[in-house]
Protein backbone atom coordinates (compact mmCIF):
# COMPACT_ATOMS: atom_id res chain seq x y z
CA UNK A 1 0.00 0.00 0.00
CA UNK A 2 1.27 3.47 -0.73
CA UNK A 3 2.63 5.34 1.98
CA UNK A 4 -0.10 8.41 3.65
CA UNK A 5 -0.06 11.69 1.66
CA UNK A 6 0.32 14.79 4.23
CA UNK A 7 -1.82 17.84 3.12
CA UNK A 8 -1.04 20.80 5.42
CA UNK A 9 -3.93 23.21 5.32
CA UNK A 10 -7.76 22.54 4.75
CA UNK A 11 -8.20 25.56 2.37
CA UNK A 12 -9.97 25.47 -0.70
CA UNK A 13 -6.36 24.13 -2.59
CA UNK A 14 -5.72 21.49 0.31
CA UNK A 15 -9.05 20.09 0.10
CA UNK A 16 -9.03 19.39 -3.59
CA UNK A 17 -5.86 18.25 -3.50
CA UNK A 18 -7.00 15.95 -0.62
CA UNK A 19 -10.00 15.22 -2.58
CA UNK A 20 -7.79 14.00 -6.25
CA UNK A 21 -5.24 11.80 -4.25
CA UNK A 22 -8.26 9.93 -2.26
CA UNK A 23 -10.14 9.56 -5.54
CA UNK A 24 -6.64 8.19 -6.84
CA UNK A 25 -6.48 5.28 -3.79
CA UNK A 26 -4.10 7.67 -2.23
CA UNK A 27 -4.92 7.59 1.69
CA UNK A 28 -4.75 10.91 2.83
CA UNK A 29 -4.36 13.66 6.04
CA UNK A 30 -5.43 16.80 6.46
CA UNK A 31 -4.29 18.97 8.94
CA UNK A 32 -5.90 22.47 9.76
CA UNK A 33 -4.14 24.24 12.86
CA UNK A 34 -8.04 26.24 13.28
CA UNK A 35 -10.55 24.52 14.78
CA UNK A 36 -12.86 24.43 11.84
CA UNK A 37 -12.57 25.09 7.78
CA UNK A 38 -13.42 28.26 6.69
CA UNK A 39 -12.41 30.11 9.75
CA UNK A 40 -10.32 33.36 7.95
CA UNK A 41 -13.99 33.87 6.70
CA UNK A 42 -17.51 34.70 7.61
CA UNK A 43 -20.57 33.55 5.44
CA UNK A 44 -19.52 36.34 3.02
CA UNK A 45 -20.20 36.12 -0.29
CA UNK A 46 -17.00 35.70 -3.26
CA UNK A 47 -16.74 35.57 -7.24
CA UNK A 48 -15.49 32.26 -8.63
CA UNK A 49 -13.90 33.99 -11.36
CA UNK A 50 -14.93 32.45 -14.89
CA UNK A 51 -13.22 34.80 -17.34
CA UNK A 52 -9.42 33.67 -17.19
CA UNK A 53 -9.90 30.72 -19.16
CA UNK A 54 -12.19 29.13 -22.16
CA UNK A 55 -13.50 26.68 -19.83
CA UNK A 56 -16.48 26.99 -17.40
CA UNK A 57 -14.97 26.62 -14.07
CA UNK A 58 -17.48 24.53 -12.67
CA UNK A 59 -17.22 21.57 -15.49
CA UNK A 60 -12.92 22.56 -15.00
CA UNK A 61 -13.83 21.29 -11.12
CA UNK A 62 -15.82 18.40 -12.28
CA UNK A 63 -13.68 16.77 -14.67
CA UNK A 64 -10.73 16.77 -12.09
CA UNK A 65 -13.72 14.73 -10.01
CA UNK A 66 -14.78 17.34 -7.65
CA UNK A 67 -18.27 17.88 -7.35
CA UNK A 68 -19.93 21.13 -6.95
CA UNK A 69 -21.49 20.07 -3.66
CA UNK A 70 -22.05 23.83 -2.36
CA UNK A 71 -23.94 27.01 -3.74
CA UNK A 72 -22.79 28.61 -7.12
CA UNK A 73 -24.60 30.83 -7.86
CA UNK A 74 -25.01 31.77 -11.73
CA UNK A 75 -24.13 35.47 -12.48
CA UNK A 76 -24.62 37.17 -16.12
CA UNK A 77 -25.91 40.34 -15.23
CA UNK A 78 -24.78 43.28 -12.70
CA UNK A 79 -23.69 47.08 -12.70
CA UNK A 80 -20.70 48.64 -12.56
CA UNK A 81 -19.91 52.19 -11.75
CA UNK A 82 -17.05 54.51 -12.87
CA UNK A 83 -14.84 57.30 -10.53
CA UNK A 84 -16.80 59.72 -12.08
CA UNK A 85 -20.46 57.89 -11.18
CA UNK A 86 -20.53 56.51 -14.72
CA UNK A 87 -23.30 53.40 -14.20
CA UNK A 88 -22.39 50.66 -17.06
CA UNK A 89 -24.72 47.68 -17.26
CA UNK A 90 -22.42 44.17 -17.46
CA UNK A 91 -23.67 41.68 -19.58
CA UNK A 92 -22.68 38.13 -20.56
CA UNK A 93 -24.27 35.18 -22.64
CA UNK A 94 -22.54 32.82 -19.96
CA UNK A 95 -22.08 33.59 -16.12
CA UNK A 96 -19.46 36.09 -15.62
CA UNK A 97 -18.46 34.62 -12.27
CA UNK A 98 -20.32 31.89 -9.77
CA UNK A 99 -21.61 33.21 -6.30
CA UNK A 100 -20.12 31.54 -3.26
CA UNK A 101 -19.93 31.43 0.52
CA UNK A 102 -16.99 31.31 1.93
CA UNK A 103 -16.65 29.96 5.89
CA UNK A 104 -18.28 27.39 7.83
CA UNK A 105 -21.97 27.75 6.99
CA UNK A 106 -23.33 24.81 5.65
CA UNK A 107 -23.57 25.40 1.98
CA UNK A 108 -20.09 27.00 1.79
CA UNK A 109 -17.31 26.29 -0.64
CA UNK A 110 -15.20 24.67 2.14
CA UNK A 111 -18.07 22.68 3.61
CA UNK A 112 -18.75 21.48 0.43
CA UNK A 113 -15.24 20.41 -0.39
CA UNK A 114 -15.09 19.26 3.47
CA UNK A 115 -17.60 16.88 2.76
CA UNK A 116 -16.60 14.62 -0.23
CA UNK A 117 -12.84 14.61 1.08
CA UNK A 118 -14.27 12.86 4.16
CA UNK A 119 -16.52 10.99 2.26
CA UNK A 120 -13.58 9.66 0.26
CA UNK A 121 -12.43 8.38 3.78
CA UNK A 122 -9.88 11.22 3.68
CA UNK A 123 -9.11 12.00 7.81
CA UNK A 124 -9.20 16.00 8.53
CA UNK A 125 -7.35 17.08 12.04
CA UNK A 126 -8.04 20.01 13.33
CA UNK A 127 -6.67 22.62 15.84
CA UNK A 128 -2.99 20.35 14.23
CA UNK A 129 0.03 22.86 13.67
CA UNK A 130 2.58 21.05 11.87
CA UNK A 131 5.77 22.46 12.52
CA UNK A 132 7.86 19.56 10.04
CA UNK A 133 6.74 17.27 7.61
CA UNK A 134 8.29 14.42 5.78
CA UNK A 135 7.46 11.50 3.17
CA UNK A 136 5.33 12.36 0.77
CA UNK A 137 3.09 16.06 1.50
CA UNK A 138 1.47 19.44 0.26
CA UNK A 139 2.06 22.74 1.93
CA UNK A 140 -1.58 24.58 1.81
CA UNK A 141 -1.29 27.08 5.10
CA UNK A 142 -2.84 30.31 3.75
CA UNK A 143 -1.22 33.89 2.45
CA UNK A 144 1.58 34.96 4.30
CA UNK A 145 1.10 38.64 3.80
CA UNK A 146 -1.51 40.89 3.27
CA UNK A 147 -1.02 42.87 -0.05
CA UNK A 148 -4.65 43.11 -0.41
CA UNK A 149 -7.38 43.56 2.43
CA UNK A 150 -11.76 43.24 2.06
CA UNK A 151 -13.47 44.67 4.82
CA UNK A 152 -17.39 45.32 4.64
CA UNK A 153 -20.34 43.98 6.30
CA UNK A 154 -22.26 40.68 5.45
CA UNK A 155 -26.02 41.75 6.19
CA UNK A 156 -29.71 40.39 5.65
CA UNK A 157 -31.93 42.65 3.04
CA UNK A 158 -35.07 42.94 1.46
CA UNK A 159 -33.37 44.19 -1.29
CA UNK A 160 -33.59 42.22 -4.90
CA UNK A 161 -30.61 39.80 -6.06
CA UNK A 162 -27.69 41.96 -7.54
CA UNK A 163 -23.91 42.02 -8.28
CA UNK A 164 -22.19 45.51 -7.98
CA UNK A 165 -18.89 46.74 -8.54
CA UNK A 166 -17.16 50.14 -8.19
CA UNK A 167 -13.70 51.95 -9.07
CA UNK A 168 -13.44 54.64 -7.37
CA UNK A 169 -9.75 55.25 -5.47
CA UNK A 170 -11.91 56.92 -2.76
CA UNK A 171 -14.02 54.17 -1.87
CA UNK A 172 -10.92 51.30 -2.43
CA UNK A 173 -7.82 52.63 -3.31
CA UNK A 174 -6.35 51.00 -6.26
CA UNK A 175 -8.66 48.56 -5.80
CA UNK A 176 -12.33 48.31 -5.97
CA UNK A 177 -15.51 47.73 -3.92
CA UNK A 178 -18.53 45.73 -4.67
CA UNK A 179 -21.80 44.43 -3.22
CA UNK A 180 -23.37 41.07 -3.64
CA UNK A 181 -27.32 39.93 -2.92
CA UNK A 182 -28.81 37.09 -2.93
CA UNK A 183 -31.59 35.37 -1.54
CA UNK A 184 -32.28 38.11 1.01
CA UNK A 185 -28.42 38.10 2.02
CA UNK A 186 -25.61 40.05 0.85
CA UNK A 187 -21.66 40.80 1.37
CA UNK A 188 -20.34 44.96 1.29
CA UNK A 189 -16.77 45.54 1.11
CA UNK A 190 -13.93 47.54 -0.15
CA UNK A 191 -11.52 45.67 -1.57
CA UNK A 192 -8.07 47.97 -0.94
CA UNK A 193 -4.38 47.55 -2.43
CA UNK A 194 -3.63 50.57 0.18
CA UNK A 195 -4.36 53.06 3.10
CA UNK A 196 -5.63 49.89 5.25
CA UNK A 197 -4.99 51.96 8.53
CA UNK A 198 -8.15 53.66 6.97
CA UNK A 199 -10.00 50.28 6.36
CA UNK A 200 -13.29 51.66 8.49
CA UNK A 201 -13.27 54.87 6.66
CA UNK A 202 -13.42 53.69 3.06
CA UNK A 203 -15.77 50.92 4.63
CA UNK A 204 -18.10 53.60 5.90
CA UNK A 205 -17.58 55.52 2.06
CA UNK A 206 -18.35 52.10 0.64
CA UNK A 207 -21.61 51.99 2.50
CA UNK A 208 -23.28 55.39 1.97
CA UNK A 209 -22.52 54.87 -1.72
CA UNK A 210 -24.29 52.05 -2.13
CA UNK A 211 -26.94 53.24 -0.30
CA UNK A 212 -27.67 56.32 -2.34
CA UNK A 213 -26.77 54.63 -6.23
CA UNK A 214 -28.04 51.00 -5.70
CA UNK A 215 -31.02 51.60 -2.45
CA UNK A 216 -29.16 49.21 -0.19
CA UNK A 217 -30.48 49.20 3.30
CA UNK A 218 -28.81 46.29 5.35
CA UNK A 219 -30.45 44.29 8.71
CA UNK A 220 -28.47 42.63 10.88
CA UNK A 221 -25.12 44.27 9.53
CA UNK A 222 -22.13 42.31 10.90
CA UNK A 223 -18.19 42.92 10.21
CA UNK A 224 -16.10 40.84 8.29
CA UNK A 225 -12.54 41.32 6.58
CA UNK A 226 -10.28 38.98 4.46
CA UNK A 227 -6.92 39.42 2.95
CA UNK A 228 -4.41 38.00 0.53
CA UNK A 229 -1.08 37.08 -0.52
CA UNK A 230 -0.59 38.85 -3.95
CA UNK A 231 3.01 37.59 -5.88
CA UNK A 232 4.45 35.39 -8.73
CA UNK A 233 6.91 32.28 -7.35
CA UNK A 234 10.44 31.43 -8.53
CA UNK A 235 9.52 27.96 -7.27
CA UNK A 236 6.38 26.26 -5.74
CA UNK A 237 8.30 23.39 -4.02
CA UNK A 238 9.59 24.02 -0.49
CA UNK A 239 11.39 20.82 0.62
CA UNK A 240 10.54 19.07 -1.97
CA UNK A 241 7.27 19.52 -1.31
CA UNK A 242 4.76 20.85 -3.85
CA UNK A 243 2.95 24.48 -2.17
CA UNK A 244 -0.19 25.37 -3.60
CA UNK A 245 -2.98 28.40 -3.30
CA UNK A 246 -1.71 31.55 -1.33
CA UNK A 247 1.18 29.81 0.61
CA UNK A 248 2.74 29.96 -3.10
CA UNK A 249 1.02 33.35 -4.28
CA UNK A 250 -1.05 31.92 -6.70
CA UNK A 251 -3.51 34.92 -7.45
CA UNK A 252 -4.69 37.06 -9.46
CA UNK A 253 -2.66 40.34 -9.15
CA UNK A 254 -5.24 42.78 -10.63
CA UNK A 255 -7.93 42.11 -8.71
CA UNK A 256 -7.70 38.94 -6.37
CA UNK A 257 -9.93 36.22 -8.07
CA UNK A 258 -7.37 33.97 -7.00
CA UNK A 259 -10.05 31.34 -5.93
CA UNK A 260 -9.57 29.39 -8.91
CA UNK A 261 -5.90 29.64 -8.96
CA UNK A 262 -5.80 28.23 -5.65
CA UNK A 263 -8.43 25.25 -6.03
CA UNK A 264 -6.20 24.34 -9.75
CA UNK A 265 -2.78 24.33 -8.19
CA UNK A 266 -4.28 22.02 -5.07
CA UNK A 267 -5.42 19.77 -7.94
CA UNK A 268 -1.82 19.92 -10.44
CA UNK A 269 -0.10 19.01 -6.80
CA UNK A 270 -2.10 15.94 -6.44
CA UNK A 271 -1.92 14.53 -9.56
CA UNK A 272 2.10 14.92 -9.64
CA UNK A 273 1.93 12.92 -6.30
CA UNK A 274 -0.43 10.56 -8.02
CA UNK A 275 1.82 10.54 -11.84
CA UNK A 276 4.92 10.67 -10.28
CA UNK A 277 5.22 14.12 -12.46
CA UNK A 278 7.13 16.83 -11.59
CA UNK A 279 4.41 19.70 -9.92
CA UNK A 280 6.85 22.68 -11.22
CA UNK A 281 6.69 22.56 -14.73
CA UNK A 282 2.26 21.47 -14.30
CA UNK A 283 1.53 24.60 -12.55
CA UNK A 284 3.81 27.03 -14.77
CA UNK A 285 2.05 25.46 -17.89
CA UNK A 286 -1.49 25.83 -16.35
CA UNK A 287 -1.25 28.94 -14.49
CA UNK A 288 1.68 30.99 -14.96
CA UNK A 289 0.61 33.09 -18.50
CA UNK A 290 -2.85 34.00 -16.67
CA UNK A 291 -0.81 35.12 -13.93
CA UNK A 292 2.03 36.91 -15.98
CA UNK A 293 -1.15 38.56 -17.45
CA UNK A 294 -2.62 39.42 -14.16
CA UNK A 295 0.53 41.07 -13.59
CA UNK A 296 1.00 43.22 -16.55
CA UNK A 297 -3.09 44.23 -15.67
CA UNK A 298 -2.31 45.16 -12.35
CA UNK A 299 0.69 47.39 -13.42
CA UNK A 300 -1.36 48.95 -16.25
CA UNK A 301 -4.16 49.50 -13.73
CA UNK A 302 -2.15 51.39 -11.29
CA UNK A 303 -0.18 53.02 -14.30
CA UNK A 304 -3.32 55.16 -16.11
CA UNK A 305 -4.79 56.89 -13.46
CA UNK A 306 -8.33 58.01 -12.52
CA UNK A 307 -8.90 59.28 -16.21
CA UNK A 308 -7.52 56.00 -17.72
CA UNK A 309 -9.34 53.92 -15.60
CA UNK A 310 -12.98 55.23 -16.11
CA UNK A 311 -12.09 54.59 -19.43
CA UNK A 312 -11.02 51.01 -19.20
CA UNK A 313 -14.20 50.82 -17.12
CA UNK A 314 -16.79 52.02 -19.68
CA UNK A 315 -14.50 49.71 -22.28
CA UNK A 316 -14.76 46.36 -19.66
CA UNK A 317 -18.50 47.00 -18.72
CA UNK A 318 -20.02 46.82 -22.54
CA UNK A 319 -21.79 44.31 -24.42
CA UNK A 320 -20.52 40.66 -23.82
CA UNK A 321 -18.14 42.01 -20.66
CA UNK A 322 -17.05 38.33 -19.81
CA UNK A 323 -15.29 38.24 -23.50
CA UNK A 324 -13.33 41.92 -23.12
CA UNK A 325 -12.36 40.26 -19.63
CA UNK A 326 -11.40 37.21 -21.27
CA UNK A 327 -8.41 38.92 -23.77
CA UNK A 328 -7.03 40.75 -20.71
CA UNK A 329 -5.79 37.04 -19.86
CA UNK A 330 -5.17 35.63 -23.15
CA UNK A 331 -1.57 35.98 -23.90
CA UNK A 332 -0.13 38.93 -26.06
CA UNK A 333 2.49 40.36 -27.58
CA UNK A 334 1.96 43.52 -25.63
CA UNK A 335 1.52 41.81 -21.99
CA UNK A 336 4.73 39.77 -23.02
CA UNK A 337 6.80 42.94 -23.71
CA UNK A 338 5.50 44.67 -20.29
CA UNK A 339 6.08 41.79 -18.62
CA UNK A 340 9.56 42.54 -17.34
CA UNK A 341 8.64 45.82 -16.08
CA UNK A 342 5.24 45.02 -14.42
CA UNK A 343 7.47 42.18 -12.57
CA UNK A 344 9.86 44.52 -10.90
CA UNK A 345 7.14 47.55 -10.01
CA UNK A 346 4.61 45.40 -8.68
CA UNK A 347 6.17 44.19 -5.50
CA UNK A 348 6.95 47.52 -4.51
CA UNK A 349 3.72 48.84 -5.62
CA UNK A 350 1.78 46.39 -3.15
CA UNK A 351 3.97 47.47 -0.02
CA UNK A 352 1.44 49.57 2.10
CA UNK A 353 3.03 52.84 3.60
CA UNK A 354 -0.26 52.98 5.94
CA UNK A 355 -0.07 49.94 7.91
CA UNK A 356 3.00 49.86 10.25
CA UNK A 357 1.01 47.44 12.66
CA UNK A 358 1.16 50.20 15.43
CA UNK A 359 -1.94 51.73 16.22
CA UNK A 360 -3.94 49.88 13.27
CA UNK A 361 -7.21 47.92 13.49
CA UNK A 362 -7.52 46.67 10.02
CA UNK A 363 -7.93 42.73 9.04
CA UNK A 364 -4.40 42.58 8.39
CA UNK A 365 -3.22 43.61 12.04
CA UNK A 366 -6.24 41.99 14.04
CA UNK A 367 -5.63 39.14 12.52
CA UNK A 368 -1.79 39.20 14.24
CA UNK A 369 -0.61 36.96 10.98
CA UNK A 370 2.13 39.30 10.39
CA UNK A 371 3.39 38.01 14.09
Amino acid sequence: MSAEVTVVGAGPAGLCAAIVLARAGRKVAVHEWHARVGSRFHGDYQGFENWSSDEDVLAELQAWGIATDFLAHPVRNGIGFDAFGGRHEMTSDRPLFYLVERGGGPQSLEQGLLRQAQALGVEVHFGDRVREVSGEAILAAGPRRADVIASGYVFDTDNEDGAYIVFDDRLAPRGYAYLLIHEGRGTMASCMFSGFKQQQQYVDLTAAFFEQRAGLVMHNKRSFGGYGNLRLPRSAVQGQHPVVGEHAGFQDALAGFGLRYSMASGVLAAQSIVEQRDYEPLWRQFLLPRMKAGIVNRFLFDSVGKGGRRWVTRKLMQTNTLGRLHKLYAPSAPHKTLFPLAKRRIQANLTDPSCDHRDCACVWCEHGAHN
